[in-house]
């Protein structure tokens, strides 16, 4: 068995618990009880999780705060604000305070901590329960929750909001989620890993996804790809599938600000882009096929073939992303063509380069989803933009700066691995 001042160390060093010790003599509880019935026994829970809440998803961190394991949903800022810092709001604690068994308390609702219970269903899937519902209710009924609500969520009211479809699905998202403040299930999500050939620093970013408001995304970095996953989501893309993907390999380059205005003129680059994509990807099939049956042939593997596209990609991506950022201004000058439509005009007006991607987009219920064009736009190390060719829309991406704990992936693999599960999950 532990003694206590073993597991003081551990407080100390694996958890970072240092402060209120001596707090612990006045309720009778030792080192021992805090480590070994709340902070061991709740390890696993530690970490970022995406709340399974249909295709709205959310942002989880759980993790040790003094005596307390807190778990903090954080929001993005009111939109269109997407400069503003995150919002956040306890869901539940465990604490260890009052009786030598560990207290679960939820949080939901304006009436303060109450019974709650935590359950890990297995490895890297927790669900939590609220066993006093009541604590969520207010006294003027449904109307007044939802006001409540709207206020929390959008910092408005719904007479400030005057387009009718925003209206329905502000209200569409209340009635689904409402259903959910009892009982949750989280699945583990991990920070994406960085690489020195990165373009920026990967991680979690607040982007501006018109009528649904602002949503949650997650830039990851593969290779010649890059690939922005939602990890909040809305009833036409739900939250894990992934929204854009940039093509490092083909950068655009823009016209002077004058032509960029006339939309017609980034179409006909963009589109021109897509087909030598679509060319390319058509030249690799066939060297493909003819190396296979080479292969079958010779009955022995195959050279590879020499450089062009054709050449495996992992390796050369830095390389032609390299050679792109040396030949490219520090910075051009950026504007949005006219038509193009942003809930954000604030945006920066230089950028520093930018990539043929593409963008997905589907019908309510994530009906009929379809990769189409787009541009996308890197601003600075923290910003980056999309414009969606079909839609004539414009996101504006902004870094969420904020240090999660128990976040990082164990390997490569491991993140791969959850960035699938995620999207599976999603479709």
């Amino acid at each position: 068995m532990i003694t206590c001042p073993q597991a003081q160390w551990k407080l100390s060093k694996e958890y970072g618990v240092c402060e209120n010790l001596r707090k612990l003599e006045i309720t009778g509880v030792s080192c021992r009880d805090v480590y070994a019935k709340l902070l061991h026994r709740y390890r696993h829970i530690l970490g970022l999780w995406q709340p399974d809440i249909g295709p709205y998803g959310g942002l989880l961190n759980v993790v040790v705060d003094g005596l307390f394991i807190i778990g903090w949903m954080y929001l993005p800022p009111h939109d269109p604000h997407v400069d503003d810092p995150m919002r956040f709001k306890p869901l539940f604690r465990i604490h260890l305070m009052e009786r030598k068994c560990a207290t679960v308390e939820c949080m939901y609702g304006h009436k303060g901590p109450h019974n709650g219970h935590i359950q890990i269903v297995k490895k890297d899937e927790f669900s939590t329960k609220c066993n006093q519902t009541d604590h969520h209710r207010m006294s003027g009924g449904r109307q007044e929750e939802f006001r409540t609500w709207l206020r929390e969520e959008w910092g408005r009211t719904l007479e400030d909001i005057f387009h009718e479809h925003m209206q329905e699905l502000i209200l569409m998202k209340f009635i689904y989620t409402s259903q959910y403040d009892n009982c949750l299930t989280y699945r583990r999500i991990y920070l994406p890993p960085s690489s020195p050939d990165d373009l920026i620093k990967p991680g979690l970013f607040k982007g501006t996804y018109g009528s649904h408001g602002l949503e949650i995304v997650m830039l990851s970095f593969h290779g010649r790809k890059a690939k922005g996953t939602k990890i909040t989501g809305d009833p036409n893309i739900p939250a894990g599938q992934q929204t854009v993907e940039i093509d490092l390999a083909h950068p655009l380059q823009l016209p002077d600000v004058e032509n960029l205005h006339d939309f017609s003129e980034l179409s006909r680059i963009v589109l021109e882009v897509q087909e030598q994509v679509r060319r390319e990807e058509q030249e690799k099939e066939h060297r493909q096929e003819e190396e296979d049956r080479s292969q079958q042939a010779a009955s022995q593997p195959a050279a590879k073939p020499l450089g062009g596209e054709g050449a495996e990609g992992e390796e050369t991506a830095a390389g032609a992303e390299g050679a792109t950022q040396d030949k490219a201004p520090a910075s051009q000058s950026f504007v949005l063509p006219m038509g193009v439509i942003s809930r954000n005009e604030d945006y920066p007006r230089t950028c520093r380069i930018c990539f043929y991607g593409t963008g997905l987009i589907a019908g309510h219920g994530f009906t009929s989803p379809e990769r189409t064009p787009g541009v996308f736009v890197l601003f600075d190390d923290d910003r980056f933009g999309f414009i969606w060719l079909e839609l004539k829309s414009f996101s504006l991406y902004s870094r969420i700066k904020v240090s999660f704990q128990n976040a990082e992936a164990p390997s490569r693999e491991a993140f791969d691995e959850m960035l699938k599960n995620i999207q599976s999950l999603a479709t």
